[in-house]
């Protein structure tokens, strides 16, 4: 069997969307049958490589990363730093390396695309009740125990059912459903960077703004250069604890709050959202500090929301948080200074409302992710005149 032929059943093989494991067994048969010496690992990123270019499958050169010689790069997209040879993946399962270029697997290859009310996300700052298309690919930076959407985020492409969708795409279906802003969530848009930036820009262009829902788990100089397409983020700070943070979902509390001021400082929209665990990450004096260091970094007027956590994952024998914990954390927040607190998962709560800082009646209420009445008067409270910081045209 001459080479080409060969080639030809292993990019076969690949067409078929099998997992990483498959394809290695099938290389192996095909090359033992052929008399073909080979290095399967190595063929399966040259040959995913092949098949991915050919048929437009999410292939695109990564940014953010440097070659160390032939067959090996350095990724710099985020605090991991992996250091990545041909066949290998990043720990976010979504990038390698094809003879000293580094590569994104999941450029244009969507598997999931929603339209959802901006409060899923939850963002309560910005144009309440509008609709956002919501994006994602597989793949994930962190490794959280607990994570709801872990059939995508802790899946390699080769194994959820994905989409080409092209930036044009999503901003065309964005206009076309009146939906007046692009969510990149449900995994983390910092793995799949190119795909966000270059659907952000083109989104810009067309009047349609752009939420980062992250961990903010990303390298400040990547991270510096999505803010200048990003209006809103929301962004989980998911402890005070560094400890927690490390064995649950392997992120630094250090990177992390680095990247909210980033943020902040680069003029966008910031919405700290906290998934409060029960027995793990509720100790008010942890909440109480992080309060004051967002009220300290962020300023007083930056929403915090504490959510309720769900079984889930790898915590399914985990109980869920209870309301008075939430109520508690919401009133310690307060008390810290931050003056939008909101509570979240907990459908009916006066925690889902925002309340004017001023005459402390209701500017916006709302049950779930429904907006039942807004009384904001061109960004001021409709009944004091108090300006109510946000994004709100």
């Amino acid at each position: 069997m001459d080479l080409d032929r060969y080639l030809n059943k292993i990019v076969s093989a690949f067409r078929k969307r099998m997992t990483r494991r498959e394809f290695v067994g099938t290389c192996a048969k095909a090359a033992l049958c052929a008399g073909v010496g080979a290095n399967v690992l190595g063929l399966y990123s040259k040959y995913q490589a092949y098949a991915a270019i050919g048929e437009k499958r999410g292939m695109r050169e990564a940014l953010f990363y440097e070659k160390i010689s032939d067959e090996t790069v350095k990724c710099l997209l985020c605090p991991m730093g992996c250091v990545l040879s041909n066949g290998q993946r990043g720990f976010c399962r979504v990038r390698e390396p094809v003879d000293g270029k580094l590569y994104t697997l999941v450029y244009e290859l969507a598997c999931a695309l929603h339209i959802d009310p901006v409060e899923k996300k939850p963002i309560f700052h910005m144009m309440p009740g509008h609709k956002t298309l919501s994006v994602a690919t597989a793949g994930c930076n962190s490794r959280c125990k607990y994570c709801q959407n872990w059939d995508i985020s802790q899946s390699p492409p080769e194994e959820t059912k994905n989409k080409i969708v092209t930036a044009g795409d999503l901003v065309g279906s964005a206009r076309t459903n009146r939906c007046a802003s692009i969510s990149y969530t449900y995994s983390e848009p910092a793995v799949f960077y190119e795909y966000m930036t270059a659907t952000a820009a083109l989104a810009k262009q067309h009047g349609v703004r752009n939420i980062m829902v992250t961990s903010g788990k990303i390298n400040p100089e990547p991270l510096e250069n999505a803010c200048k397409l990003i209006d809103a983020a929301h962004v989980d700070l998911k402890g005070f604890d560094k400890k927690y943070l490390k064995d649950t979902c392997a992120q630094d509390l250090d990177n992390i709050l680095g990247s909210l001021v980033i943020m902040k400082k680069n003029g966008v929209w910031v919405e700290v959202v906290n998934l409060v665990v029960p027995g793990l990450n509720d100790r008010m004096e942890d909440i109480k500090r992080m309060s004051a260091w967002i009220c300290d970094n962020l300023t007083a007027d930056t929403p915090l929301h504490f959510s309720r956590f769900w079984p889930q994952y790898k915590m399914r024998s985990h109980y869920p948080t209870p309301e008075e914990t939430l109520i508690q954390a919401r009133e310690t927040a307060i008390g810290e200074g931050l003056r939008y607190v909101y509570i979240g998962n907990i459908p009916g709560s006066q925690g889902e409302n925002t309340f004017c800082p001023s005459c402390k009646r209701t500017v916006i209420e709302r049950t779930g992710y429904t907006v039942r009445k807004n009384n904001l008067d061109n960004g001021a409270c409709g009944f004091c005149g108090q300006k109510i910081p946000g994004i709100w045209s």
